[in-house]
């Protein structure tokens, strides 16, 4: 049995990272390992968070142990947290990284726990360049590469990323897990009966934080073109604005498409999000720029056929034509794939498709990529102390 732990978000902490996180650490202790999940006394500054809230407003996974420990602003709790984990020895620390905001902390963690001579250190990446880019990026990516043993990407683009910035360290590709701890799959009606919908209509869920590279201004605009006016389609957009609104709400007013929209703009708590996709028909992901997405992930655990921009990494998981469709980042696009999807009624095959598809995407593979570099790893230092 090896010691483990997971550095980054969780629980009391909210949204998809958080969700990752949770979910690894049950696959491994599914496996008989030892883990410990270290999260956020504070994870942003108030002035820095876009939305409402970032904590759960639900039980702690009461299988888990997750110790609050980590400060991200803090150089001294850096400071005091590493000297802690260097003293415990754990076999394998994983970082899960996601923005170089949290370069500083992790890199200055890392460095100290490595002192120790015998922990492991793995990072699983998001992004290593952020879609929202600032100023020093770059610079904080290396300092936090520096002390890592080595990385998993879950999407090619990743991966490029990650050689460019570090080339001789190990590196593998496992892509995202299935997102299947939202609950099971439950009948449209029962779904539309738990969000107060009239069944008379098709639904086209766009699902997540809204933000302006998620590209939720071109979904609307395809719901204007004449194509997609004449199908009895809605957009379901379930999600919290992590942005300025008011763009949004004018265009939908502009493209007179008001009531076409059905905007769900809190914060979707886990145990809602099942109804959102068991209510809607297809999932729409109209991104500007991306890596990967835990998106797609909770579709494929709910069968739901997918239309996807070509970007990052989101074609390699929707086989175009087979689980659902890849466009180009344009209204018109999106709006012919939309209403290629209803009027030639692909639903059904794609669900097949998809029930075959998604077995690629299971934790144990993830857990596995993360065992085999972690041997190499071992393999490597023993080589390099002979």
């Amino acid at each position: 049995m090896k010691k483990i732990l997971i550095i980054g978000t969780a629980y009391p902490y909210r949204g998809g990272l958080a969700a990752y996180n949770e979910r690894l650490a049950t696959e491994f202790k599914n496996n008989g390992e030892e883990v410990t999940i270290h999260t956020f006394k504070l994870q942003y500054p108030g002035f820095l968070f876009p939305g409402k809230s970032q904590f759960a407003s639900w039980d702690a996974p009461k299988h888990l142990s997750i110790k609050r420990t980590l400060n991200s602003i803090n150089p001294f709790n850096w400071i005091w947290l590493g000297r802690k984990i260097k003293r415990m020895k754990p076999d394998l620390v994983i970082f899960k990284y996601w923005i170089p905001f949290m370069a500083p902390c992790f890199g200055t963690i890392a460095r100290i726990i490595k002192q120790n001579k015998k922990t492991r250190i793995i990072t699983i990446v998001d992004n290593m360049i952020p879609h929202e880019k600032r100023p020093g990026d770059k610079l904080l990516n290396r300092y936090f590469v520096k002390p890592i043993d080595a990385y998993i990407a879950m999407s090619e683009p990743v991966l490029e990323d990650i050689k460019n910035i570090d080339p001789e360290k190990p590196r593998a590709l496992s892509p995202h897990p299935l997102f299947d701890n939202f609950g099971d799959i439950v009948s449209k009606k029962d779904a539309l009966d738990k969000l107060g919908l009239p069944d008379q209509h098709k639904y086209i869920l766009f699902f997540g934080f809204i933000r302006d590279y998620k590209g939720l201004d071109l979904l609307l605009k395809a719901m204007a073109e004449k194509e997609v006016k004449d199908l009895p389609v809605k957009v379901l957009v379930a999600g919290e604005f992590y942005t300025k609104p008011d763009p949004y709400y004018d265009l939908i007013k502009q493209l007179k498409i008001e009531d076409r929209v059905i905007l769900k703009t809190n914060f979707i708590a886990d145990r809602e999000v099942k109804n959102y996709f068991c209510a809607s028909d297809l999932v729409v992901q109209p991104y500007k720029s991306a890596t990967q997405s835990g998106v797609t992930q909770i579709a494929y655990h709910f069968n739901k056929p997918m239309i996807v921009t070509d970007v990052g990494g989101l074609a390699e998981i929707v086989p175009d034509g087979k689980t659902g469709y890849v466009v180009h980042q344009d209204p018109a696009a999106i709006a012919k794939a939309i209403h290629t999807f209803f009027n030639k009624n692909r639903s059904k095959d794609f669900i097949e498709n998809i029930k075959n598809e998604k077995k690629k995407y299971s934790w144990s593979r993830m857990v596995e990529a993360i065992e085999t570099i972690y041997k190499s790893i071992n393999i490597q230092h023993n080589d390099n102390k002979k």
